[in-house]
């Protein structure tokens, strides 16, 4: 059943889904089965596989969930085979939970209670013989030994029943459910008396969209507003309904019990039970469900957009194998100077002052024209913090007046540099260096290679995240953890120089494998073949199944070592070699060779034509780094804080965080502006990756800055022209304005951020959602994620 459920799901068949399953059981992982599995599962790519992999496990824990409550029920003495068909038929667990509902073990309710006074025959009269004389039939009931005093305790008693009975309804739950979720809006209001203190979430001071397209990351603005008592939200189930009166959800009720006022003497009775069903038991439950569908579903895209920034960051073309100089700039503490050679091995290190206080400007400049002549440095890493464009200066002082090096300087992000510094990694892998001074190594390595110096930082600290604080942690680091595990499969480690913490990525490896894998290294010296790691402790043939076409061997004992062909796969290369006549050094890299030879003629029992197309294919290019070519931006001179920025002003930038609502850009002021995803491309698009990804470089059109906020709008449509509004103050907050400077109902920020919204919003000119974002509270919010 869960096989072909996947299969449907993801379009492919249930043969290939049951072998990918079947792996994953036996331990097998999703970077391993997507290379070198694919006779397995057909050719499934690691992107289905991970999907396969997230509704398998789903799905299992919704058996298991079926079973705890077949059995619960069955143990009760009530479960009918109606009921139990209707539980087997649920392919949610939310449907599972309504079925449930009514059997749950729970405190004994008002229901219950009168139920054992013996209320229910008078609730059963009463709902089904709307005539009945509702006084003189609770008359009967009136008991004062059962806690009975009159009729109108009967009464209640009748209506806490039928509210109950209700309230469990499955299909009249699922009725209002689908009614709330396609009509409901999500309303928002400032607390009483917070309204300075809330600020920050000025948008939200009375706000109100419909609830299914609220995007993530105004959810969570809302939710994390409440959080910190600052606003009030609820679900609104009658946005359209002006003067107050029965809702439509009571509506939905009377209509499934085929309940109406027809001047019959219990029809007010029953009206009333609806009434209170709805305010007192169902509303309130279908609130609570709904925001948590709602932060389920936000916190589900949150994590997303991380897990896709974080790709982006950590597929980010390296400068390679160069001598390299990092800075880590500071104001009165100076900058830290460390040099790395080509192996990322540290080889000087230093602290200059050239600013203020101490501004030692002339003998810092010596100091690191002495250093780069002295190690020959190639790239010169200046982390993006405080004083770097400072620092950035000097080093262009340095270049210039010194021909003889040729050194090229790029600035870097040095998110996560400092909590690297301080962590038990970095103190085992520099335990000689300042904390201080790690930084600065960090940021020359991430340089040289991205991912290889990034895994070694907690992937929340990256700050490339859309609420990363709000979501659930445990989701998240999974999530992470995912992402980094297939981009260092994707690259390829060199077993003889990597880290602990990139070899713990990889495939069928853990922290206690790599770290035994590095103690064998340094004991032994480098691996000269794959086979020499199964003398590493703990690390036996299933791990090196797993492992070995992952890790890398430059300059071995085997050419093949280095190439990302399993070895398990090596015959098919000696069969090669055989029907040749070639030697294997002279095979590699040969493309004429290798495309005058038919696949078929290679194949095998064990290993079929995909995986004979990629060995010819790694054959052909050894060890290829499916990252791009390294390339850097250039911030334009004299453009160095945020005051320094003017309308119009075209500049050239990275692209550091990508969100679902736009694409933010550090052009070198300390401060990243925000492309709207409307002014991304002329084209209509509904996900900025579309254009735009992190890392990218970018040109962008100053449109609009509010140096009091700090907030900095751009435009990637360099046609655009910014609104002359703005063009004399560049400080003026719009973000609840509309164009013309009257008060618009709806906030601005509201209309465009979903980008959809846009074709249906009539306050959104052509030139105006550019502007949108200067206001928005979730800019501000992610702009302090990020920090």
């Amino acid at each position: 059943m869960i096989i072909n459920k996947i299969a449907e799901e993801l379009s492919v068949k249930a043969s290939q889904v049951n072998a990918a399953v079947k792996l994953l059981d036996e331990g097998a992982t999703v970077p391993f089965i997507a290379r070198y599995r694919k006779e397995a599962t057909e050719g499934l790519d690691d992107t289905q596989l991970r999907n396969l992999e997230q509704r398998l496990t789903y799905l299992r824990e919704l058996e298991e969930r079926r079973d705890v409550i077949l059995r619960s029920i069955d143990e009760q003495g009530k479960l009918t085979s109606e009921l139990k068909s209707s539980i087997n038929q649920a392919d949610s667990k939310t449907t599972l939970e309504d079925l449930y509902l009514p059997f749950k073990p729970r405190r004994r309710t008002k229901g219950q209670i009168a139920i054992e006074a013996g209320l229910e025959p008078l609730a059963d009269t009463l709902f089904n013989q709307p005539n009945t004389a509702v006084e003189e039939a609770a008359g009967e009931f009136v008991n004062a030994e059962k806690g009975i005093a009159d009729t109108k305790a009967a009464l209640e008693g009748a209506r806490f029943i039928l509210m109950e009975r209700f309230a469990e309804d499955a299909s009249l739950l699922g009725k209002i459910r689908d009614y709330l979720i396609n009509n409901a809006h999500i309303k928002s209001v400032v607390a009483p008396g917070k309204e300075q203190e809330a600020s920050k979430y000025k948008d939200y001071f009375s706000h109100s969209e419909k609830y299914k397209n609220t995007p993530s990351h105004r959810a969570l603005a809302m939710f994390r507003g409440r959080n910190e008592g600052l606003l009030h939200i609820q679900i609104d189930a009658d946005p359209q309904q002006e003067e107050k009166g029965p809702s439509h959800c009571e509506h939905i009720i009377a209509s499934h019990y085929s309940i109406a006022h027809q001047g019959r003497p219990a029809d007010d009775f029953l009206a009333q039970v609806v009434q209170w069903t709805w305010k007192i038991k169902i509303g309130l439950h279908m609130e609570t469900e709904l925001f948590s569908a709602l932060r389920e579903r936000a916190e589900k895209e949150a994590i997303e957009v991380f897990a896709k920034n974080l790709n982006d960051l950590l597929m980010a073309a390296p400068a390679g194998a160069k001598t390299t100089m990092g800075l880590d700039p500071g104001l009165r503490t100076g900058v830290k100077v460390a040099i790395v050679d080509s192996t990322g091995k540290v080889v000087a290190t230093n602290t200059i002052f050239p600013h203020a206080p101490q501004n030692q400007w002339d003998k810092s400049s010596r100091t690191l024209a002495t250093l780069c002549k002295q190690y020959k440095v190639d790239l010169i890493s200046i982390g993006n913090g405080t004083g770097s464009r400072e620092t950035d200066k000097l080093v262009g002082e340095v270049l210039k007046n010194n021909s003889d090096i040729n050194a090229q300087k790029i600035m870097v992000s040095e998110a996560g540099a400092s909590v690297y510094s301080a962590s038990e990694l970095a103190s085992k892998e520099l335990p000689t260096l300042d904390v201080s001074i790690r930084g600065a190594v960090s940021i020359a390595r991430r340089l040289q290679d991205p991912l290889a110096e990034l895994v070694k930082i907690e992937p929340k600290a990256i700050g490339v995240g859309q609420y990363q604080h709000d979501v659930s942690q445990s989701q998240l680091g999974k999530s992470l953890d995912r992402v980094i595990e297939d981009c260092v499969n994707a690259v390829g480690v060199d077993v003889n120089t990597a880290s602990p913490a990139l070899l713990s990525y990889v495939s069928g490896l853990n922290k206690t494998l790599a770290h035994n894998i590095v103690k064998l290294r340094d004991s032994k010296g480098a691996f000269s073949n794959r086979k020499a790691l199964l003398d590493v402790e703990r690390l036996g043939p299933k791990a090196f199944e797993q492992a070995a076409g992952f890790l890398r061997i430059v300059n071995g004992t085997n050419p093949l070592d280095a190439s990302s062909v399993h070895p398990e796969a090596y015959p098919v290369v000696d069969k090669i070699v055989d029907t040749t006549a070639v030697a294997v050094n002279d095979i590699i890299g040969n493309t004429e060779l290798l495309k005058s030879l038919s696949p078929d003629t290679f194949t095998s029992d064990d290993f079929g034509i995909p995986t004979v197309k990629d060995i010819f294919k790694e054959l052909e290019k050894p060890g290829r780094d499916p990252r791009p070519e390294f390339k850097t931006a250039s911030f334009k001179e004299g453009v160095e804080t945020i005051n320094d920025l003017k309308l119009g002003m075209i500049l050239e930038g990275v692209v550091s965080n990508v969100a679902n609502f736009g694409a933010f850009v550090d052009v070198g002021v300390h401060q990243d502006g925000l492309v709207h995803i409307s002014a991304l491309t002329d084209k209509f698009i509904s996900d900025p990756r579309e254009v735009v990804k992190a890392g990218d470089i970018v040109k962008v059109k100053v449109m609009d800055v509010d140096v009091a906020r700090k907030r900095i709008s751009f435009t990637m449509r360099l046609d655009d022209t910014p609104q002359s509004a703005s063009a004399g103050t560049q400080s003026s907050p719009r973000s609840d304005r509309d164009g013309r400077g009257k008060q618009n109902k709806t906030p601005r920020s509201h209309q465009g951020a979903g980008r959809g919204n846009q074709r249906n919003s009539q306050n959104h000119s052509a030139k105006q959602p550019q502007n949108s974002a200067m206001g928005n509270a979730f800019a501000d919010a992610l702009a302090k994620a990020k920090k």
